[in-house]
Parts: structure tokens; sequence; C-alpha cells
């Protein structure tokens, strides 16, 4: 404990002259809020910005720590082992209730059970900013808004984030530009990150591209017990490649067709504290589709198309296998989706704003499973036939922004679903801009979360499930200080969703299925705060409290529980970075997590073990030198500096003290 304390008072101290770019500044344009660019002070949404400049001080991070350093955000496994699965608790939500989008599409994983997209396919060398809204997003976004989006935003030369209707859609064609860049780090783990990409513009298109590699020799993903003698490192290795153009064939019409690829390999292990030597998956994905726009006097037009391709492959194939089960096994889930969306935006005049679209989506998977074990052999198979879903919405939006400073958003979907039929969402958000300096919100919105493929169709599948439903209340403040130099938002929210699905045993047939019975109810506060000290240093920093319960049914009884598993009631942060003179720059960033409940699967017991994981400080140093006029950088990226020893997930290890340095080339 005293250790901790002199850890925060010293990191304190430090940043207090240390700085990071302050995310919510009231001029600043964002476009995940409302489909269309607006400035934070007409919208009652509340949005974080990542941007690239922040991404760049990441140093050898990849996109789930990135995350998991924002307030309201716990990625358990951001710190655990490379390739271990990243789970995504936005608000102390459940992980299939967070979305995941890409230049504002949504993407799924129609072959998982859960359905959520898994972060590890993207690279931080693809990615240009991150804007993440906060709070049930349904009405604009479809399914899986329940917590929130994560929007990530491609690189793409020519995109101008505050581009009004009626301004032309293709910025940089016309002009000759090449910009090409590279960057090579070693670190922990034996661990190699190398990207290079070039991206520029002729006279009549631009064009971006990238690559990525990833290697790691990684560290024993599992705590060992001592039960076995014999353990190994968990490596992996990965490859991301994206490539995207823009062109105009005619004035006032863009078309940006996009593609990327993702392939990860590695290593891991059974299970909490049960290591593996021999045991691996495969993942290939790949997305590919189109954003156009035409814009006509105040009226904007989008069409979006989105293929996503997932193909994974698991493998158990050691006769030392210690999963108690099998000698051998082997599991395939491939999946393909596709999604498009209309949607057309009017701007009336200087108040009044109308959105209107429709979408379209359509999943279907193939899932095999094989084993070998002491009883024989075991197989499965559910195909594309079987495991398909369609579903279709219409949605509207309205915001209207007095110049009195009252502004209000409202809005409404309808899914079509070829399994459950219609649903109903709906949001309304006023706000208020009081002199330019203070903002105060609130939100009432319902959202819902479609079943996966699996859930309706596989031998546990019921095709009479509805969706999960929410209703999510929110309410805050801001204040902007005169010239943006500081600026503090507080959030409170109040969410409760009903019907979500449970995996029920039926212990009178011994069989299994997946029902509609349990509630849950979400509550907590925001603190977030951000000051530009000088031209050069700011800082910022965040608190957050959330609690929760469960209620469901056991042995015909109603009964309540904490449903915070692996996330902590308690987390706060404080960053910062300072640039002395025009070459050297200093990052700090400290963060502290409070307790968490967790439970584990124990394969010598053959029960669910209940654990309590201790609250942890971490503390990190990134530190950057620029030579030739900033072009060439090279940084030194310290985490955990402290070595503290602390727990993400139970039975799983996580980083003590890394280290990591490298290089970035701009020519």
């Amino acid at each position: 404990m005293k250790r901790h304390f002199f850890v925060l008072a010293a990191a304190i101290f430090s940043n207090q002259l240390l700085a990071q770019q302050d995310t919510t500044l009231l001029g600043e344009a964002v476009v995940t809020a409302n489909r269309y660019p607006v400035k934070t002070s007409l919208t009652g949404k509340v949005v974080t910005v990542i941007s690239r400049a922040q991404l760049e001080q990441s140093g050898s991070k990849d996109l789930a720590q990135v995350l998991s350093e924002q307030a309201g955000i716990f990625i358990a496994g951001a710190n655990s082992n490379t390739g271990k699965d990243k789970s995504v608790y936005l608000r102390g939500g459940y992980v299939a209730h967070t979305l995941i989008t890409i230049d504002g599409i949504p993407v799924y994983d129609p072959s998982g059970i859960g359905g959520n997209f898994d972060l590890r396919n993207l690279s931080l060398a693809q990615i240009e900013r991150i804007e993440i809204l906060k709070g049930s997003q349904s009405t604009l976004y479809g399914s899986d808004a329940v917590n929130g989006v994560v929007n990530i935003i491609t690189q793409n030369v020519g995109h101008k984030t505050n581009q009004n209707v009626g301004q032309k859609t293709s910025q940089n064609v016309g002009q000759k530009t090449n910009i090409s860049q590279a960057g090579l780090s070693y670190g922990s783990y034996d661990t190699w990150r190398l990207q290079a990409g070039v991206n520029g513009a002729t006279k009549k298109m631009n064009y971006n591209s990238s690559y990525s590699w990833v290697r790691s020799r990684g560290m024993d993903e599992a705590v060992n017990r001592g039960t076995y003698p014999q353990t190994d490192r968990d490596d992996y290795a990965q490859h991301n490649f994206q490539a995207s153009a823009g062109f105009s064939p005619v004035k006032n019409l863009s078309v940006k067709p996009f593609f990327r690829f993702s392939k990860i390999k590695g290593a891991l292990d059974q299970g909490a504290f049960t290591d593996e030597l021999d045991y691996s998956y495969r993942q290939q994905s790949w997305q590919a589709g189109l954003r156009t726009e035409w814009i006509v006097k105040q009226h904007r037009f989008t069409l979006l198309y989105n293929y996503n391709d997932v193909n994974r492959r698991y493998t158990d194939d050691s006769v030392k296998s210690r999963n108690g089960f099998d000698t051998w096994s082997e599991g395939k889930y491939t999946g393909g989706e596709h999604f498009a969306d209309l949607f057309w935006v009017m701007k009336k005049n200087k108040s009044l704003t109308i959105t209107g679209g429709a979408d379209l989506r359509a999943s279907r998977s193939d899932q095999h499973y094989t084993s070998v074990g002491f009883f024989g052999p075991f197989g499965s198979t559910y195909s594309k036939d079987s495991l398909r879903q369609q579903q279709a919405s219409v949605y509207t939006a309205v915001n209207w922004n007095s110049p009195s400073g009252f502004n209000l958003e409202a809005g409404s979907r309808l899914n079509l679903h070829s399994e459950y039929g219609p649903f109903p969402v709906f949001s309304l958000n006023p706000s208020f801009l009081l002199k330019q300096k203070v903002k105060f919100y609130a939100n009432l919105s319902s959202a819902y979360r479609t079943p996966s493929l699996y859930q309706l169709f596989s031998e546990y599948g019921n095709a009479g499930l509805q969706p999960e439903a929410a209703i999510t209340t929110e309410a805050g403040a801001q204040y902007y200080a005169p010239g943006n130099k500081w600026t503090a938002r507080i959030t409170g929210f109040n969410r409760d969703v009903r019907d979500i699905i449970f995996f029920y045993y039926n212990s009178s047939t011994f069989q299994s299925q997946y029902i509609n019975q349990d509630r849950q109810h979400d509550y907590g506060v925001e603190l977030e705060g951000s000051w530009q000290l000088n031209t050069n240093s700011s800082l910022r920093a965040w608190y957050t409290w959330v609690d929760g319960k469960i209620s469901t049914v056991t042995n015909g009884k109603d009964t309540s529980y904490n449903n915070l598993l692996r996330r902590p009631r308690s987390s706060a942060g404080i960053q910062g970075s300072t640039r002395i003179g025009k070459r050297f720059l200093l990052n700090s960033n400290l963060q502290w997590n409070g307790k968490r409940r967790d439970s584990y699967y124990d394969n010598s017991s053959f029960s669910t073990v209940h654990a309590t994981l201790d609250a942890y400080l971490l503390w990190n140093l990134y530190a950057e030198y620029g030579f030739s006029k900033n072009k060439l950088n090279v940084f030194a990226d310290l985490r955990n500096i402290t070595n503290s020893r602390y727990t993400e997930i139970s039975g799983f290890t996580t980083a003590r003290f890394n280290a990591y340095a490298g290089f970035r080339f701009q020519f």
C-alpha cells in the first residue's frame, strides 16, 4: 500500500508538468454522434476522441491497450499475452453490448457465439482517429449499440472531419502529394513490430495503403501452479494490410472503395491455471466495400457497403493435451456478412438537420468440430444452410439547434428480423449550451442486441429468442473555460437490460438451450477533465464508478447478484505529455483499477470457483526524440515501470515491467 501511495504521489507530481491534448474541445467536430460532422457544442451525446497524435504517442501498444486508457472502458486481457482475446467492457456492460464500427460501418463476427468483432484484427498503423460514443445508440447504428459505439476511423487522404453538406467531397484531388512512412520496434517477450505505409493524391484520385507485422515469443499465458513441470511460452504473429482509394467521377460525387486483411496465428493454453503445450489457433479475416457520397445543394446521400469474412481454426493435436477429455480436437468456424446502408442528410437551415436511412444485414456461418477422446471420436457440423439470418431496418433522426443554445436530437428505428420480426427503438437527447461555457445534456434511449447465429440455430439454439432490449438514461454537464484552456465533464447513467440471453440447463431432461431470462441493471458516474497548461503541455484525468446486478431465476426462485465480473467498480487515470524544445516529447500515463470479482472453471474439481482480484496501479512512460525536422522519431516505451503484480483474468498472467524501443520515419 505504501508503495502504491508513493508511486501515485510521484506520478501526479510529474504529470503536473506533462500533457495530453484535450479530446473534448468545444469546437471540435465529430462524425459518430449524428453520422455527419457536427461540433461537440451542438450535440448532447457523450463523445471522446483519440487523435492521430495520441496514437503515435502510444509507442508499441496495440488497439486494446490504447482503448483501455480511456474513461469508462475496461478491457480484460489488454495487458495479458499479446494473442489473448480482448474483451471490451464499456460502462460495465456486457462485451456483446458494445458495437465496433470502422468508418461508421458496423462490423460483427457471425462465426462467434456472441458475434462481437475481434479488436486484434486491426492495427494502429491503419487508424487515423477513434471516436468513442457512449450510451445507447441503436437508433442510428442498430444492433449491439447498447453500451455505446467505438468508431475506428481509418487513414484516408482527402477526408475532412469538419466537412459540411454543400462542400466538395474530395479535398485533395487535383493536388499532387505523396507521403510514405515506416516504423520498427523491438522489446520485451522478443516482440517485433513493423509497419509501413504510403498515401497521397494525384489529379484525379487519392489513395492510402499500409502494412503491419507483429511477432512475439509471448509469455506463458496461463498461471502455472506447478501441476505440470513442463510449460511453454505462447507465441503470436500477425499480418495486417489495408488499402483504400477515393475519386470523384463528377462534381460533388465521391467513391471510396476499400480492402482490409488480417492473418493471425498463435498458441494458447487450455484455461485458467491450465497450461498447454500444443494448442494453436489461426484466424484470417478480410473486409471489402465502398463508401459513396453525393451532395446536391443541402442534401447529402451516403451509400455504405461492407462484406466481412472470418475464418477461425483451433487445433489441439497433441497426446500431451491437458484438457482432461480429448487427445486431439479441432474446431473450424467461418462466417460471412453483407451489410449495406443508404442514408440521407438534409440541412434545411442553420437550425434543422434531418437524417433518414435504411440498412440491410445478411449473415451466415459454417461450423465444424471434431475430437478424439477417451470415449472415442465425436463430431458436430452446422452449415450455412441452417446458420443464417437476415434483417432490415429503417430509421430517422432530427437535430434542431436553436440560436438560444438549446439543442434537441430525436430519432427512431424499426428493425425487421427474419426470426423474431419487428422491433422498434427510440432516442431523445436535449442539451443546452449556456453562454458558450456550460453544456447541460440528458439522454433517454432504447437499444437492442440481435441473437447470434449460434444462439439461434446451434444444437443449443432457440429460434424463438427475442432480442436483448435496453433502456438507458443519462444526464450530465460540461464546462469549457475561456479559450478552451480547460474543460471538465460529469455524466451519470442508468441502464436496464431485459431478455438477456441465458444458457439454461434442465436437470430433469439433461438438455441445454439458450433462453431469454435475465435482467441486468447497471448505473454509474464518470468524471473527466483536461487542462491546457501552455502551448506545449496539457493534462487529462478521469475517474469512473459503476455498479450493477443481474436478476435471474435459480431453482424456480428469483435471485439477484453482482454482475461486474472482471470489471472494477472504481477506476481512475491521469495522462499527460509535454514537448521540451522542438524535438523531445515525454508522455506519462498512470492508471488505477479497483478490486474486481471473477470466476473460472477448475478442471481438477470440475466446478466453478469464485475469486476476488486485487486492485492494481500501472505507470507507463513514453519518450520520443525527433531528427531531420522531426521526420525521423526515435522512441522508448516503458510500461509497468514499478513492476506491479496484478491479475486481469483469474488463472492468466499479465505483463510485469516491459520495455520497447523503435523509430518512425516519414519521407
